[in-house]
Parts: structure tokens; sequence; C-alpha cells
């Protein structure tokens, strides 16, 4: 391949055709989605007047699946203008435009004739050397390939996304035997940089490595689940979070993807997969009479409001969940969930200390822990049966599960865990036939799957070699991890570190539960501003490795201190909070914040005061006070009037308001970015700021925007100069909340959060405009804040907050 891929075709609109267009539209490039002219027009059609030849219904199979993955929850779009980069057509009209395209993606019926009849078409109209990709999920890459021409098969090769593409970190890509090195690599960088994927390389086998292994592997646990008694909710109480798995569980899990399509694929890989010894469970008559059940009472899981589990109102009118008797097909009351081995290791948050302990001869008898061994030992047998066959090396594996269905570690890193030689002994005492290569790696008294070296992984059993083989290197990655093995923080308190990333970088690591703003870590911003107003530090990266970039103020300790009347002392620390922010912010060194997941409230405000943001794409902005009854007083209203209404208002004759109601519906219902590129539409990120979509990379980009910003000749910013309307701007806000309050849609404490919101959106109430400093609005976000906690009912919202995680409506 002799060209950068900037444009993209994805060929059928299905569910998986339209996510994957959509995410790639998320990365930036144009798409065009095609998929097949209709033969018959619809009743909607008819009663227009249309014909069969008016565009609209020739390109109707392509627009609907587009409009339905718009209206998806949780989005594929990232934003409205990723929406607008997807255009539509065709595979008639459209057809020669693939030859203007740099990668073209197939997604279409899984049917060996039709695929083969496609890539034919395409073949005769792409250009030489664009790459042409299939998302088959288990037919043979090399079968739908034959007969094309030597330059279409050296550029042909599998690549399959997991569902949904824009949230599922893996992608396996299937070299085949013919493809140029060069074009798997280009596509592979792509993917990784600009896709934000997790590439995995597999064989060309039936349902590659991670649809391999966990169809058989669900399928094996359905089954034990039915021929030893155990109910639903029970064994997704075991499957879930205690061994290291998503919160669905395993029933939930298949409500979720849909069982027709659980059932349909176990059904095929049966077929494709004759000489594997596990096989027949795809399709044990335990199996086969539950899904087949289903299935004929049209209960297909979530999209059918009806699977395993059937949500319907209980008499207090709140949601209540039934689960399915696989006897009867009735749905029963879920029951709650009683193991002791269970209950007594849930706390332990060590997996690996977990799971030895609940797989101990202490709780040998105990129920749950039965069914977490034999799931868990299935994992490890069948991904060690099966590993030469669908996969490289060992770590391929490990990836494909961990990254494709969320799992905390891979069956070999679990293995690790819970001692190789031990589970091997165990496992062989139950009878099972542990694969022979990993009785080879413990006979040369290789004792783990993984070479760990000082706390870090470096090297994985290659099982050709019959030696470790070193892991790759990604330059691109760096971890807080990492740098706590490479040295001792250079400054460090209970909730937050200072970090030497090298090349004249801090990194500022926030720590506390939930990254949560107190006290201590507003020290340590401090503490950063002294060390970068040293010569050692060129400049300050804000990051962590934690789910989130920082959730807010810590709330516990502002509902102590309201309901203990020190007011005073809630003005003094948000004071602190404020000027250690604008002491970042206006000091000689260049600061980033490195943004991922939820960037709340006192979280967004520390993105919002740094130099810049270079931000994950899925970080979720918002300012979120309102939702306790109060307002963001760490610089969050004064930032989004000098991003957003300033800068018009620099404008002669500008119009103040709808910039300013625009922040101040945002901020009083509390609206939270779905993405990073949605957060740049609310204005919480400018031009200058970055978005990166590879999570792994997101703390070396920032350090390179430090070192670039230092090589460009970094200055501090001078000082705003914010616009303040004043009375008659916040006359017209004041509107807003008193139209919600008077239909029914806030209650007079909402209006009144939202009404102090607005005094300090508008600059207060001064008799004319005024063009005003910083400290003059962070002044007005004190006394609101100050103002509102020591309201009774914002007390009281705070209050339940903490109780019950949701938010108080009073």
């Amino acid at each position: 391949m002799n060209h950068p891929i900037e444009r993209v075709a994805v060929l059928g609109a299905g569910t998986m055709g339209a996510a994957i267009a959509a995410h790639v539209a998320n990365a930036g490039l144009p798409v065009l989605l095609l998929d097949i002219v209709p033969r018959e027009l619809t009743p909607k059609e008819k009663k227009k007047g249309l014909a069969l030849d008016h565009l609209a219904v020739r390109n109707r199979i392509a627009q609907d699946g587009l409009d339905r993955i718009a209206k998806l929850k949780p989005a594929s779009f990232m934003s409205q203008g990723a929406r607008r980069l997807v255009s539509v057509g065709n595979l008639e009209d459209n057809l020669e435009d693939l030859g203007k395209v740099d990668w073209i993606v197939e997604a279409v019926v899984e049917r060996l004739d039709i695929k083969r009849d496609l890539m034919a078409r395409i073949d005769a109209v792409r250009r030489p050397g664009t790459l042409v990709t299939t998302n088959t999920s288990g037919l043979p890459i090399a079968s739908i390939a034959a007969g094309r021409s030597d330059d279409f098969r050296q550029h042909f090769f599998g690549t399959h996304f997991f569902n949904p593409p824009r949230y599922m970190k893996l992608l396996e890509i299937i070299r085949g035997d013919e493809a140029d090195p060069l074009a798997v690599s280009a596509l592979a960088e792509l993917a990784t940089r600009q896709l934000g994927k997790g590439v995995v390389f597999t064989r060309d086998t039936p349902n590659f490595i991670g649809n391999r292994i966990m169809s058989i592997h669900g399928s094996y646990v359905i089954d034990y689940a039915l021929e030893h008694g155990y109910r639903f909710e029970e064994v997704d109480a075991v499957t879930g979070p205690l061994i290291g798995r998503p919160k669905t569980g395993t029933f939930r899990l298949q409500d979720l993807v849909g069982i027709d399509v659980a059932a349909f694929v176990g059904k095929n890989l049966h077929q494709l997969i004759p000489g594997d010894a596990y096989r027949n469970i795809l399709q044990s008559p335990r199996l086969e009479k539950l899904l087949g059940g289903l299935v004929e009472r049209g209960r297909l899981g979530n999209k059918t409001k009806a699977g395993f589990y059937r949500k319907k109102k209980g008499p207090d009118g709140k949601p209540v969940f039934e689960v399915l008797n696989p006897e009867t097909f009735e749905y029963e009351p879920s029951q709650k969930v009683v193991f002791e081995a269970v209950g007594a290791v849930r706390k332990i948050s060590d997996l690996g200390e977990r799971l030895r302990t609940l797989f101990s001869e202490k709780f040998v008898k105990d129920r749950g822990a039965r069914l977490a061994w034999m799931v868990t030992r299935q994992l490890l047998d069948y991904a060690a049966a099966s590993a030469k066959e669908i996969a490289y090396d060992l770590a391929s594996i490990d990836k494909a599960v961990r990254w494709g269905f969320s799992y905390e570690l891979g069956p070999f890193e679990l293995w690790d865990q819970l001692g190789v030689a031990e589970t091997v002994e165990r496992m062989e005492e139950e009878g099972v036939e542990v694969a022979e290569w990993v009785k080879e790696m413990l006979f040369a008294e290789i004792e783990t799957f993984y070479r760990v070296e000082d706390g870090e992984v470096t090297g994985y059993y290659n099982w050709q070699t019959k030696a470790y083989a070193d892991v790759h290197i990604d330059e691109d990655h760096i971890d807080v991890a990492g740098l706590r093995r490479a040295g001792e923080p250079v400054a460090s308190n209970p909730s937050a570190s200072l970090h030497d990333m090298d090349d004249g970088v801090l990194l500022l690591e926030f720590h506390s539960k939930m990254n949560a703003i107190d006290d201590d870590l507003v020290a340590m911003m401090v503490e950063a501003r002294r060390q970068l107003d040293s010569d050692a530090y060129y400049g300050l990266v804000i990051g962590n490795d934690g789910p989130n970039f920082s959730v807010g103020a810590n709330l516990m300790n502002v509902a102590k201190a309201a309901m203990a009347g020190e007011i005073d002392g809630i003005k003094q620390a948000t004071a602190a909070f404020q000027n250690a922010l604008q002491g970042l912010r206006y000091g000689s060194k260049p600061v980033i914040a490195a943004v991922h997941g939820m960037a709340l409230g006192g979280g967004a405000e520390v993105a919002l005061g740094a130099s810049r943001i270079v931000a994950h794409a899925e970080s979720y902005f918002g300012l979120v006070e309102a939702g306790v009854g109060l307002l963001p007083a760490g610089g969050g209203l004064k930032e989004l009037v000098r991003r957003i209404v300033s800068p018009v208002m620099q404008i002669k004759e500008a119009d103040a308001l709808p910039l300013a109601q625009k922040v101040l519906e945002g901020v009083a219902m509390a609206k939270v970015s779905t993405s990073a590129a949605e957060a740049r539409e609310l204005g919480f990120l400018s031009s200058h700021d970055r978005i990166v979509m590879n999570r792994d990379h997101l703390l070396n980009e920032a350090k390179q925007e430090v070192l670039s910003m230092v090589a460009d000749g970094y200055l501090p910013p001078p000082p705003s100069s914010l616009y303040a309307g004043g009375r008659d701007l916040l006359a017209a806000l004041e509107i807003i909340p008193w139209s919600m309050n008077q239909a029914g849609f806030a209650s007079e404490h909402d209006a009144l959060v939202a009404k102090k919101i607005a005094f300090v959106i508008a600059g207060g109430d001064l008799s004319s405009p005024a063009w005003v400093s910083d400290e003059y609005f962070l002044e007005l976000e004190r006394e609101g804040f100050v103002e509102l906690v020591a309201t009774e009912k914002t007390q009281a919202r705070i209050r339940h907050m903490l109780e019950t995680g949701q938010p108080l409506r009073n």
C-alpha cells in the first residue's frame, strides 16, 4: 500500500456495518455506507407516490441503517459532526465510487456465495492498492477472496470488529496467507491510533479467537447451570465481578446479545469445527431445549423485553426483575442470592487472592464456590486446548478475552494468579486432560505463562521455542504503574502524587477515592506549581490510570462542614481550590490535563483550568453541581464564559443571550457530554485542545503536547478580560428557571439554584455590560456556592446523594 487511508467505504448497513461506519467517522474519516437496492416499495413510499427508481428508495436500506444506528443508546456516534461524515448510497448506482476510497470494509450477510459475488464486483472497480477487508465472524478468509486478482488478494484480509465498535476495544485481524504485510501493518496502525483499537492477529479458523473461546465457554456455563440446578440469578451473581467479569454475568449477557443470535452462532460454530472435542456442548440437549424454547416463544432478550429475565413494574411502580423458570418457561420473582463463600471473599480486592481463597479447601462444599471453580476450570482448559489452532501466541488469547469481553484478566493471566502447577494438579485429579504444551512448560521448570521482572511483565511463554519470548513494547504507552516502578514520586500525600515522566515533564496523579478533590489534592496542586517554578521541569501533565479523571469535590467533606455550620471553612477551601487552579493556569510552564472517563464538577474545572486539554475520546465532561443543589465554584462558570460568551461579545452588536443561555441550560440541567467530541460542541474543549482515540496513548500524547508547547516558546496567558452582561442579561436569563418552575418542570429549589448560576454567568447585576477580571467571576462563584451550601434543601440533596447515589428533587 502506497497511500494513506483518507476515505472509507462500508458495504452492508446492518447493525455491524452501520456501527463500523459510525466509528470510522468518529475518527474523522469520511465514510460511504452502501447496501443493496430494494426490490419492493414500502407502504410509506407508496403513499408518497415514489417509484422504485427514486433515489430515496434506492438508498433506503443504507439510509435506514444509518438512521437506526444514529438513534441507538449508548450512542454509536461521538458527535453530530461525526454523523455528518457518513453519506449513503447503494451497490448499483455507487459501485464505481469504490474506486475513490482507500479502504473498503465488507459487512454483508454471512453467506460465502454472496460475499464472493460482491468481492468480484469490488475487484472490477477498486484502485490498485486499495485495502479490502471483511468483517466476517467465521467464514474462511481465503475462501472469500478465492479467484480474485493478485493485487486484490494482496490487499485483502479480515478485520473482525466487536459490537459495539465504538466501545469494544478488540479488533481481530486475520491476515491469511497472501496479504501484503505492509498493507496489514498500515491498517493495524490506523486501527490502533485513529480508531483506538487493541489489535490482535489471529489464525484463519472458525470464529477466530474471541468468539471461538467464548461461544464454547458460554454454552458450557449455561449447560452446567441447568444440569446442576442453579438459578439464573445465582449464576449471574457468581459469573460477574466476583470472578473478574462484567456485571452482566452469563444470562444477562445473553439477553443483551440476543438469544436468537447466541443460538445461531452456536449452531453455526458446531458445524464449522467437526474436529473440536468440545464442540458438542454447543448443541447439548439441555441447551437446545432452553434456547429453542425461548426463540420459539419470541423471547429474544432485551430487544423483545423478555428473555432469561423480564422487567416489569412492581406494586409501588418501581421496576422489578423476574427470572425465567427453565422447566415451565414462566417468569418468577428473582430471589436473593446467598452463598457463604461468596460473602466471605467478596471484599477481597485483588482478583487472584479472591479466587485462590474461593477455590480453597475451606469452601470446597459451597455451591457458589463450586460453580465459580467449574466455570474457571473450563475456561482455562479450553483456552489451552484450542490455543495453538486459533492463535499465534497465548498473549493474543488473553488480550482477545480482556478487550473483547471486558474480563479483568485473560485465561493465562488468571492461571498465573491461581498458580499454574497447583491448578493443573487439581484439574487432572478431577479428570481433565490438560493440554500437553502446558505440561511441557511445567516439566521444563517454567512455572508461569508470563515472565515478570521487577513487577513488570516482560515476556510470555512461546510454545514453539519452549521458552519466554519478549512482549511487544508500545513506545507510546505510559502508565503510572511504570512510573512508580521507575522510582519514588517527587512528592506524595494520601490523595495525590507527583511523578517524573522524564524529559523534564511532571505528572500530577490523583488517587483519592474516585479521584475526588479534597484538601490533600489541592495541596499537591500547589506543590506542583512550586516544582514548576524551579528550573528542573518544563511542564506538567495532570492525569491518572484510574477509571475516571475525577468525579469532582469530595461531597462527604462538604456535607460534614455544612452540617457543622463551618461555612467560613467551606469558603476558604473553595478559595484555595480556585487559587491552586489559577496558579497552574498563569504559571510560566504549560499544564496539560489528560482527561479520560468522567470529568465532573471540580474534575471538569481542573481540566478547564489547564493550559490545554488532551482528552481521550471517551471522556464525559459536565459541571453537575446543580444536581446536589450547588453551583460550580472552581472557575467552571468563569471558564465557560471565557470560552463561549466572551469571544463572540468582542464583535460589535453581538447578542450575549443565546450564548449565556447555552451555558445556563447546560450547567443548571447538569448536562454531561457523551464523548470528548460532544464536549467540544458544548464548549469544554477549545480548538487548541486535542482528542486521542487510544486510551493507552493518552499520557504520552499529553507529555508530547507539553514538550511541543515548550519548543514553540510557551508564554503564560495574559490576564483574562471576561464579558459581564449585567442586570439586563440577568433578567433575561432568570426567565428560564421561572418558566420551568411555573410549568412544573423544576422545583422552587431547582429554580433558586438556576438563578444563582445565572447570576454568575451574567456577571452579577451590573447596571451596564462591562469587561471584568477572573477574580471578579471567581468571587461571584464563591459567594453563590456558600449561599447555596448553607440552605437546608441543598444539604438534604448532598446527604441523599451520599446515601443513595441518586439525585434528590426537593
